[in-house]
């Protein structure tokens, strides 16, 4: 499922200043995707967006959450949580936990953000390990960068076939690169109806997970939500596919095409 949620950040690379009385979300923003791999209905992950503050800041706190449904839970059990506490004004992460069991392989990570200090904590639980990190204001962790990025980017400034490069901190591997590209718009078929998409290509490490390096393509709705439609993916064993399956709270009307 971990793999699910690095799909979502791979869009959201696309760098630019936040702004926000811009946003594109508001708290209470539910998003729930079903999870393909194959012809099996494997899983469902959701991102539940909600407001607290950490030490007088006021910030969004989003949930991410992911589990193996019927028949492919006999075989294989999911159940993962993301948590990220990210600043309302500025979209910067104070706070990201990794909650994961895929299959008996657990992590149990939490990262703290001192900008104070330019550094980032990493407190792995499991193995009761702790690792710093040098950090830019501009950093940011696997979900924030999700949000951060919703808020930034003007469709009209992309430009087809070009990339973009985005630093993050996800786990003790460190700080580490996506690069993106993007493929133009198209039009998808889904249980909304039609909706007009933007279309990427994320450069992803092949061999361990994914069969190739541009083996990803995921499409977001090309409107105010900014949100991911589906994400499509050749793994090195079989492939996957996730489709927009439910949705409540968007801050904007989600546009659907009428024939």
């Amino acid at each position: 499922m971990k793999q699910f949620y690095l799909f979502l950040f791979a869009f959201w690379s696309i760098v630019a200043m936040a702004q926000e009385n811009n946003t594109a979300f508001k708290p209470g923003e539910w998003l729930k995707f079903r999870v393909h791999y194959g012809f099996i209905n494997a899983s469902y992950a959701t991102l539940q967006v909600n407001s607290d503050s950490i030490k007088g800041v006021p910030v969004y706190h989003v949930v991410g959450k992911g589990k193996t449904a019927g028949f492919a839970s006999l075989f294989f059990k999911v159940d993962d949580t993301f948590e990220s506490y990210f600043s309302k004004k500025e979209g910067k992460p104070y706070k990201f936990i990794r909650k994961t069991n895929e299959g008996g392989y657990t992590k149990d990570i939490e990262v703290n953000f001192d900008y104070e200090k330019d550094m980032a904590i990493l407190n792995d639980k499991k193995v009761n390990k702790k690792f710093n990190f040098t950090i830019q204001n501009e950093i940011q962790d696997l979900i924030s960068a999700f949000y951060y990025l919703r808020n930034s980017y003007d469709p009209k400034a992309l430009v087809e076939g070009e990339s973009i490069e985005l630093d993050m901190l996800y786990d003790d591997d460190g700080i580490f690169k996506f690069k993106l590209k993007y493929l133009g718009k198209q039009i998808l078929r889904t249980k909304y109806g039609k909706v007009e998409c933007l279309k990427f290509r994320p450069y992803v490490q092949s061999g361990r997970v994914f069969k190739e390096q541009e083996s990803l393509s995921l499409w977001v709705s090309n409107d105010l939500n900014k949100i991911p439609i589906r994400i499509k993916a050749e793994l090195a064993v079989g492939s996957i596919k996730a489709d927009l399956d439910g949705y409540n709270g968007l801050k904007n009307q989600f546009k659907i095409i009428i024939d």
